[in-house]
């Protein structure tokens, strides 16, 4: 059973690395969270080094440049590893062909930036969904309107036979008081209706490879068992480090505040009762990063 701390610094020893969610943690989609910024000093300031682990649909610059437009300091953190890199890698591979529709809003389209670490099969066009071998979803069109406004584009791509590229897995996102739907939830959708989703994110293992080589990258060696994953999304960020073999703090003042009744901390029966029904067990939880 999960054990609910005060502060990350109760449990920080025994970690060298944080693999620590952004939005929900750090930040409400619109500005920094005070308490946050000053646990993670904390954690850098006694050696620890984080890493931001993120389900945004973008390459880590265009991440990087959002949060200093936020005003989230720098010294709080270390890299940054997105969903974003994890999925242009693949389509500029060619995952989902080199003809592709696209799915999103207009700032998600830095994800077709040019990437220099691979050569593209002949250069990613993107096309009509009529004319395409593929579709990248990095999100809704309109994040507010219900996933299933977009079913019969969906029942068109799967007649085609069409693979869905999803850039960010995660079905819901909270922007301040806002709740937006993600690229999961048209993913799931597919899937659902009988497509092909490919996934890069929390919770599948790309984006975990991505972070240890983005540690790497900085000389740490950090074995699995002196990383602690920090997030609020329970069938992302602790799912995702459960499958990684991977410890995690739960942050259950975030997506499951409702359900954990959540108010500065979780209450201890709503949240055992919760994580019975998602069936992902975190290693400690919290009511918010602190």
């Amino acid at each position: 059973m999960t054990k609910i701390v005060q502060s990350l610094a109760e449990i920080s020893a025994p970690y060298d690395a944080l693999f620590c969610d952004l939005w929900g943690c750090v930040h409400d989609g619109v500005r920094p969270l005070p308490d946050a910024v000053e646990a993670l000093r904390a954690f850098r300031a006694k050696g620890g080094t984080v890493v931001l682990v993120t389900n945004a649909p973008r390459h880590r610059a265009s991440v990087q440049r959002q949060l200093e437009k936020m005003g989230l300091p720098e010294d709080c953190w270390d890299t940054i590893a997105t969903s974003g890199d994890s999925a242009r890698v693949a389509m500029f591979t060619g995952a989902v062909g080199e003809k592709v529709w696209f799915m999103g809003e207009q700032h998600d389209r830095s994800f077709f930036d040019p990437l220099s670490l691979v050569d593209t099969p002949a250069g990613i066009q993107e096309v009509a969904l009529e004319d395409a071998e593929g579709i990248v979803c990095c999100g809704p069109f309109d994040p507010h309107a219900d996933p299933s406004d977009l079913r019969s584009q969906l029942l068109y791509a799967k007649q085609k036979g069409l693979k869905l590229l999803c850039a960010n897995p995660d079905i819901v996102v909270d922007r301040g008081e806002s709740r937006e739907w993600c690229a999961g939830s048209v993913a799931r959708l597919y899937t659902e209706m009988g497509g092909v989703s490919l996934y890069f994110g929390k919770p599948h293992p790309p984006i975990y490879d991505l972070s240890r080589r983005r540690l790497a990258a900085l000389g740490k060696d950090v074995e699995a068992s002196r990383i602690l994953a920090v997030g609020d999304g329970i069938q992302t960020d602790i799912a995702g480090a459960q499958g990684e073999d991977i410890d995690s703090l739960f942050i259950t003042g975030g997506l499951a505040a409702d359900e954990t009744k959540t108010l500065r901390q979780p209450d201890a029966e709503a949240l055992s009762d919760f994580i019975e029904k998602e069936m992902v067990n975190p290693t400690f939880s919290i009511g918010f990063l602190r």
